[in-house]
């Protein structure tokens, strides 16, 4: 549906401006007579030149979204009117699109499911599985409230295993560029000093000299290289599933790193099933959603093992022992939890246990690692500067 932008007065004769999205200019017209507006203008608002404006939509701005109709429902205000307050107070164009998208269809006469599904890049199959379930028990605006606190805490755990990769990662980014540029700009100029010495120089200097010449004369080749492996990479991550079920599997077997995500695809796997299960979304159909929510391709694998040993008529506990890949004490609270026919409940408890061991383990992380890549830096950077500066020692101590 268009937007259009128009200006008009109102009874007072005063000038008035806005935007409004319509099927028509007809109808914009004729809702502004209503409102007691006497347009003068109305136009379809221009389309930026370089694509549509705005940020793209974040999970996290969904999870505003979730919370945002939720409250409004429960206040009693209509959904259509609840995305028509959203979208008016929206900054973000493209997240402004969006809801007046969903809005749009709402009227014409789709469920809220039907809308949403419309947009499967911003709304999943979890999340309008748990909305379908939600309007067929009439308890649309509960499903959205847990739906904004799953998205929030999901989230939170995604930038907490972020931050503990993001920063090592930065900062041998940043020694890699500094390496560089020191072997291309800095060791050329020591270079040329050595060779006035006329003197033989250490094997260390001879090796980082060597280093320079075949960065200054191949820096090109190995930043294709560079760029080439970057790009197969991704392609044999997206296109092989071979390749991402090892890459998967050799993460999680990694030394700290690979506990922390071990963790993480717990707690994923835990709070999705919580919801959806609370949700009443049957349970084999609930693991058929939750397989892709947990994040790692080997737990994908497991969930879709589990629910076809579910479909057959084996507990959960025991479908989830068979894939030795789930912890005791998540198996026992998962059997309690069956028994007492609170399954829900005790996989939120298990979900809260293991995002704590998850920030836990992050904080721990992060303070470990400070230490490695101060070490780093200095064998890096340092070796070469050391190395730079042997021969003026070798000749000073010679004089």
């Amino acid at each position: 549906m268009p937007t259009f932008v128009w200006e008009g007065t109102d009874k007072r004769g005063v000038k008035m401006k806005g935007e409004q999205p319509a099927k028509n200019a007809n109808l914009v017209r004729a809702d502004l007579r209503r409102q007691g507006i006497t347009p003068q203008v109305v136009k379809v608002k221009p389309k930026p030149l370089f694509g549509s404006a705005g940020k793209r939509v974040t999970p996290r701005d969904i999870a505003v979204f979730s919370r945002q109709v939720a409250t409004m429902m429960k206040s009693g205000v209509p959904i259509v009117t609840s995305l028509e307050i959203m979208a008016g107070g929206q900054k973000n164009p493209r997240m402004k699109e969006l809801i007046n998208s969903i809005r749009s269809d709402i009227e014409s006469g789709s469920s809220m499911n039907e809308a949403l599904s419309k947009h499967p890049v911003q709304f999943d199959e979890l999340y309008c599985n748990l909305v379908k379930a939600g309007e067929s028990a009439g308890v649309l605006e509960t499903v959205l409230d847990t739906v904004a606190t799953y998205k929030e805490n999901i989230e939170s755990l995604k930038g907490k295993i972020k931050k503990a990769l993001f920063y090592p990662a930065t900062v041998v980014a940043v020694a890699i560029l500094v390496s560089a540029i020191l072997l291309i700009f800095v060791v050329p100029q020591f270079q040329q000093v050595f060779q006035s010495f006329g003197a033989d120089l250490p094997a260390f200097t001879k090796m980082i000299i060597a280093a320079s010449d075949f960065m200054i004369s191949y820096w090109w080749a190995m930043l294709l290289m560079a760029i080439a492996a970057g790009v197969a990479f991704i392609m044999a991550k997206n296109r092989s599933p071979k390749f991402a079920h090892f890459l998967d599997r050799m993460m999680l077997k990694l030394p700290v790193v690979g506990q922390v995500l071990h963790n993480a695809a717990i707690a994923r796997f835990s709070r999705t099933l919580a919801v959806t299960f609370k949700a009443g979304v049957p349970l084999v159909e609930a693991l058929d959603t939750v397989a892709g929510a947990t994040g790692n391709v080997v737990y994908e694998q497991a969930v879709n093992r589990i629910k076809d040993d579910v479909s057959v008529g084996y507990q959960v506990n025991m479908a989830m022992k068979q894939v030795n890949l789930f912890p005791h004490m998540v198996i026992q609270m998962v059997a309690i939890g069956e028994e007492a026919g609170a399954l829900d409940a005790m996989l939120f408890k298990v979900a809260e246990f293991y995002e704590q061991e998850v920030n836990n383990a992050v904080d721990a992380l992060a303070s470990l690692l400070e230490p490695l890549i101060m070490i780093f830096l200095g064998v890096v950077v340092g070796g070469m500067v050391v190395g730079m500066y042997l021969p003026i020692f070798k000749l000073a101590a010679a004089i």
